[in-house]
């Protein structure tokens, strides 16, 4: 035990030298960086599952002969980077005010399938993988994903790439266990405290990486024999040669994945991870992957120094599940509290948020207005959302309400995750869908083009793109002006905003005293229209009932 905590002391010192190493070696490439404005924290950040969004190649839609009939909504539909790429080339997410894209993993998934409570299911979803350092088919290829990154990055969009340390994909008759110094089969967690939530299966059949161990072990035979025939056995032994060689790590599991995962910052500029299932491994491995995952950033820069964006660093975010704003800066297991903000992460996903969204407008804006405002959580990154993949309890699900999700997501302080389909008004109701599955349709293109889903999606574009312009909306101070019918303003040094919800349509008239002076002209960005500020008062006569006031 002694030589093992001494081990890890040794690696983080050593990876702390390497990234200071590469601080002060990187300086010449921040200098020359464009300085930015744009904050992880308070991004518009736009999730979707890869399989499910867009299909822009029809010729990858099956592979590995994954052919077996499966539940409803489980096997593989089509989506693609291509196709997610085709809509960041029309300027689908440029007109939502989008800053970055998380799409679901691509890592390549295991082959087989799974029989379970709702039928057999195949790993659509991209959270099963059989091997890190490729891609799966279904997906894309390393060409497709170069290309989305260029793309993204040419309509200054971040590319997040959603990741997994902590388990495999489910042993099939066609996806061979890992061996036994390489994952755990059992117990399965039970989630009562620490231990039973970190050192446990998170599910059955799904084994358990080792991230805890420093053992060496040797690479799993399959993968060997999978690199073997596909050619490219000698330049990985050789890439994981170099990686150790210049890290001094141990070859433990964590640090071969933690070396996969880099490939792909050092390789395409990838901005940022986001982690799954965080609480499901001891905190220490992300604070080392962070590092990791810096130094490879850093590297990047300085070989594409025409391709930086700015001079923003990589970015972390989390998902502890369960994790809710109200914590602060700390997860409760119970018998322990953890602060994954001082473990390598810059932002957490706050699942606290589609239950406070039930609430009114100003209880929702004041909470967060007033916790992100204390010292606890200064600095630090929450991310709020309304519907995910696996969250069972959606704010909205039948999208009864979409005009008031848009308000209380894109208008509240903080970060905000837009899942694909809340634009769209996509139903998370499902006929015959059981579990989560009735979370994961195909995104509804054809819905989307009619009228009414035109209007709800207009008004997330108009707010989107208010908010992207205005950081006062997602880091400045909230005051309400006025209950009935609701006004409030957002202050951030010199970005004054007024907004009123549920207004009149026709003419309505908006004190401003205090934020906009006498005889300036403001615009409405929501209607376009324009007035002249008259006695502490602007008067907008348009057909909505939403008002964006800006200078």
């Amino acid at each position: 035990m002694k030589k093992s905590i001494l081990l890890s002391s040794i690696i983080l010192f050593s990876i702390g030298q390497s990234c200071q190493t590469s601080q002060n070696t990187n300086e010449e490439v921040v200098t020359e960086a464009k300085e930015s404005s744009f904050d992880w924290n308070t991004a518009s950040i736009y999730f979707l599952l890869t399989d499910r969004f867009n299909n822009g190649d029809t010729s990858n839609d099956v592979n590995f002969d994954r052919t077996t009939e499966t539940g409803k909504l489980r096997n593989f539909m089509g989506g693609d980077i291509k196709g997610i790429t085709q809509k960041i080339k029309e300027g689908y997410f440029t007109d939502l005010g989008i800053d970055a894209i998380w799409f679901s993993p691509i890592f390549e998934q295991i082959h087989g399938s799974v029989n379970e409570g709702s039928g057999v299911t195949y790993a659509f979803h991209g959270y099963w993988p059989k091997d890190w350092s490729s891609l799966d088919p279904n997906y894309g290829t390393k060409e497709d994903l170069k290309e989305i990154i260029e793309v993204a990055h040419s309509k200054g969009i971040r590319v997040l790439l959603d990741i997994i340390i902590n388990h495999t994909g489910p042993v099939t008759e066609r996806d061979p266990v890992w061996p036994n110094n390489w994952v755990r089969t059992s117990p399965q967690c039970e989630y009562k405290d620490y231990p039973t939530t970190a050192n446990c299966t998170l599910v059955k059949n799904l084994p358990d990486v080792l991230t805890d161990s420093n053992e060496n072990v040797d690479l799993p035979a399959y993968l060997v024999e999978k690199w073997k025939q596909e050619g490219r056995y000698e330049q990985e032994i050789e890439e994981l040669d170099k990686f150790f060689e210049e890290t001094g790590f141990p070859r433990a599991p964590r640090y071969y994945i933690m070396k996969w995962l880099i490939d792909f910052i050092n390789d395409f500029g990838i901005d940022g991870f986001r982690v799954d299932t965080v609480k499901h491994l001891h905190e220490d491995v992300f604070a080392e992957l962070a590092q990791l995952a810096q130094k490879a950033f850093d590297n990047w820069k300085r070989q594409n120094q025409e391709a930086i964006l700015d001079d923003s660093e990589f970015f972390m975010l989390g998902e502890v599940y369960g994790y809710g704003i109200s914590g602060k800066q700390y997860y409760n297991f119970g018998d322990r509290r953890v602060n994954y903000f001082s473990h390598g992460f810059n932002s957490l996903i706050n699942f606290e948020f589609a239950n406070d969204a039930k609430g009114s407008y100003e209880s929702i804006f004041k909470k967060y207005d007033s916790l992100l405002k204390t010292e606890e959580l200064k600095g630090k990154g929450i991310l709020n959302y309304i519907a995910s993949h696996d969250d069972g309890n959606p704010f909205d699900p039948q999208r009864k309400v979409s005009i008031e999700a848009a308000n209380k997501l894109l208008l509240t302080p903080g970060g905000a995750q837009i899942y694909y389909g809340d634009e769209t008004a996509r139903s998370l109701v499902v006929e015959d869908a059981e579990g989560d599955a009735t979370l994961r349709s195909f995104m509804n293109w054809e819905q989307a083009e009619s009228d009414s889903i035109q209007l709800i999606t207009a008004h997330w574009k108009k707010l989107g793109k208010f908010r992207q312009a205005h950081p006062s909306i997602a880091r400045g101070r909230h005051k309400m002006l006025r209950a009935e019918p609701y006004v409030f303003s957002r202050a951030l040094e010199n970005d004054q905003v007024i907004i009123g919800l549920g207004l009149p349509k026709g003419g309505k008239s908006i004190d401003v005293k205090g934020f906009f002076e006498n005889g300036i002209e403001v615009t409405d960005h929501y209607s376009t229209k324009k007035a002249i500020v008259t006695d502490g008062t602007v008067t907008i006569d348009s057909e909505f009932e939403t008002v964006l006031l800006e200078r």
